[in-house]
C-alpha cells in the first residue's frame, strides 16, 4: 500500500491553498494544499502548529508525580493521560497486578471518560454537520443550531457526557485533572452511597446510547453512497484487542492488520512496542509520523480509535453493542469498513458499550473494596499503553536510582492517526476543490475529514493560543486569487 501523499517536485510554480486554524477541533493546527495549472491536487498537509514540549517537562520530576502530572497535557482527555502514566508507574514499582478493586475502578474511570469524549464530539463538534449538511449556513451549523432544531438530541449529549463526567468526579476526585489512579493501585474506593447514585441513572444513559447509534445510522444510511465515498481512504489498522479477541480498552495485547483484513502481528506484548512501531519526523509539522516497522514507512503508517478497533476486534463482550458490531461490520462485505465518515458510527457503537459496561460494573462489590494498592521494588523503566477515546496512546518512562524520570516518550493517539488524516485530506481536496473559487462550505468539507478523526492537537503538542481562520487561493504565479477569514465569533467575511 503506497502512499499518495508524495512532496511535489517544484512547489514553488503551485498554487497553493492553505486553511489556517482549523476549527470544531482539540488545538490548533493547519491545512495547506498545492494545485497546478489544471487544478489537480498535488499535495495536501496537515500541519500541527503547535510545539510539544511535555517529554522535556516530565524529565527531572519524580516517577510518582506522572500519573497527575501529564494529564496538564490535556482538558479533554485527561483521564487516558492520568491512566497511561499510571500504567507505566505501575511497572516502575513492581505491581505486575493491580488489586481487584484498583483494576476495576480505573476500568470505571475509564469507561466514564471515553463515555464523555464521544458524547462531547459527537454531538458538540459533529453532529451539526450530519444533521444539517457540509454546506449549511455557517450560523446555523452548531451546537446552537442543533438545539433550535433538534432540543432533544441535543439533551441527550448533554446528559450522557454529565453522566460520564460523574463517573470520572466519583473515581477521581474531580471532573478535569484527578488524582484517582497512583502507583500501583488507585487512592480510594467507591462507598455504596456513590454507587447507587451511578446505577439510578445508568438504565436510561444506556437508553439513550442505543437512540445515538440508531441516528447515526440513519444519518449514514440516507446517504449511503457518499458516506462511503467522502475522504475515504484505504489503511492498515492498529488497536488492543482482549487475548480472546475482543474488543478493549484498558488493556491487552496489540493487533495490527492490513487493508484486506489479514493480520500483520497480533496480540504483542505491548511493553515491546518499540520492535513494532517506528516514528517519522517531516520538517512542516511538530508532529511525528509513526509506521509499523517490518512494512515500512510508505506502506506501513496505519489509523487508530473507534474505526480501527471496531474492525479489528472479533466480537464485543456486552450485548448490544456486539448487535451493532454485527450490522457495521457488514457494509465491509467481508472487509475492514474503510469509510472515514464511519469513524462516527464506530465511536458511537463504543459510546455504547461503554454505558453496558459501566452498568454492568457497578454490580460488582469490588467497587466497594479496602485493598487499594500493590507495591514491589523500584524497576528502572515501564510502560504503559491505553486506548484513548481517540486511538492507541502509548506512555514510556524510564528513572534514574532515585525516582527521578530522565526520559519519558509519549505517542499519542492523534499523532498515530497524523499520515492518515494527511490522505484523507488529499482525498477530499481532489474531490471537491475546483481551484476557481473559494467558499466556507468548500472550507469545512476539508475540516469534516479531520473532525471524523477526533483530533486532540494540543496532545500531541503544547498549545500556542487561539487564532483566527483564513483560507487564501493563490494562483501559479502567487497571485492572490480568492480569500477567506473566519474570526473568533464565527462568522465567514471575504477579505480579497
Amino acid at each position: 500500500m503506497s502512499s499518495t501523499l508524495e512532496t511535489a517536485a517544484n512547489p514553488q510554480i503551485l498554487k497553493r491553498i492553505a486553511i489556517d486554524p482549523l476549527t470544531r477541533v482539540e488545538g490548533h493546527g493547519k491545512v495547506t494544499l498545492l494545485q497546478d495549472d489544471n487544478n489537480n491536487i498535488k499535495q495536501a498537509r496537515l500541519h500541527i502548529t503547535e510545539f510539544r514540549g511535555f517529554e522535556k517537562f516530565i524529565q527531572g520530576r519524580p516517577y510518582w508525580e506522572l500519573p497527575v502530572l501529564v494529564q496538564r497535557l490535556c482538558g479533554i482527555c485527561p483521564v487516558s493521560h492520568h491512566l497511561a502514566a499510571a500504567k507505566a508507574t505501575d511497572m516502575i514499582v513492581s505491581a505486575s497486578e493491580l488489586t481487584p478493586t484498583a483494576d476495576k475502578i480505573r476500568r470505571l474511570m475509564h469507561f466514564g471518560q471515553t463515555l464523555q469524549s464521544h458524547a462531547l464530539h459527537f454531538f458538540h463538534l459533529c453532529s451539526p454537520d450530519l444533521l444539517f449538511g457540509f454546506d449549511d449556513d455557517v450560523r446555523h451549523r452548531n451546537i446552537v443550531g442543533v438545539i433550535e432544531d433538534h432540543p432533544e438530541i441535543a439533551r441527550q449529549g448533554v446528559l450522557l457526557r454529565k453522566f460520564g463526567q460523574e463517573i470520572i468526579r466519583i473515581t477521581s476526585g474531580k471532573r478535569i485533572h484527578g488524582t484517582g489512579a497512583i502507583p500501583g493501585g488507585v487512592n480510594k474506593s467507591l462507598s455504596k452511597s456513590e454507587v447507587a447514585y451511578l446505577q439510578a441513572d445508568v438504565q436510561q444513559v444506556i437508553a439513550w446510547a442505543q437512540d445515538a447509534v440508531q441516528l447515526v445510522k440513519k444519518v449514514f444510511f440516507e446517504h449511503y453512497d457518499y458516506h462511503q465515498a467522502f475522504a475515504s481512504i484505504e489503511s492498515n489498522m492498529m488497536s488492543l484487542v482482549r487475548p480472546d479477541g475482543a474488543f478493549e480498552l484498558y488493556d491487552g495485547g496489540l493487533r495490527a492488520r492490513d487493508i484486506r483484513g489479514n493480520s500483520i502481528f497480533d496480540h504483542v506484548d505491548y511493553r515491546q512496542y518499540e520492535e513494532y512501531i517506528r516514528e517519522n519526523v517531516k520538517n512542516w509539522s511538530y508532529m511525528k509520523f509513526p509506521f509499523i516497522t517490518s512494512l515500512g514507512e510508505e506502506d506501513g503508517w496505519y489509523r487508530v480509535g473507534p474505526l480501527a478497533r471496531v474492525n479489528n476486534c472479533d466480537f464485543f463482550g456486552t450485548e448490544l453493542a456486539e448487535q451493532e458490531r454485527i450490522q457495521f461490520m457488514a457494509i465491509g462485505n467481508g472487509l475492514p469498513v474503510q469509510s472515514t465518515l464511519a469513524f462516527h458510527w464506530a465511536r458511537l457503537i463504543e459510546l455504547l458499550h461503554c454505558t453496558e459496561a459501566i452498568a454492568e460494573i457497578l454490580e460488582d462489590k469490588d467497587l466497594r473494596g479496602k485493598e487499594l494498592v500493590n507495591k514491589g521494588e523500584l524497576v528502572c523503566c515501564g510502560t504503559g499503553v491505553i486506548e484513548a477515546p481517540r486511538g492507541t496512546l502509548f506512555h514510556h518512562y524510564e528513572i534514574n536510582d532515585e525516582g527521578i524520570v530522565e526520559k519519558a516518550s509519549l505517542i499519542v493517539s492523534t499523532t498515530n492517526n497524523n499520515q492518515a488524516m494527511n490522505e484523507s485530506i488529499r482525498k477530499v481536496s481532489s474531490q471537491y476543490l475546483d481551484g476557481n473559487e473559494l467558499s466556507e462550505a468548500l472550507l469545512n468539507q476539508v475540516e469534516v475529514a479531520i473532525r471524523a478523526y477526533d483530533p486532540c492537537l494540543s496532545c500531541a503538542t503544547h498549545a500556542m493560543g487561539k487564532m483566527p481562520m483564513e483560507i487564501s487561493l493563490l494562483d501559479a504565479n502567487n497571485e492572490l486569487i480568492d480569500r477567506l477569514e473566519k474570526n473568533s465569533s464565527g462568522q465567514i467575511n471575504r477579505t480579497l
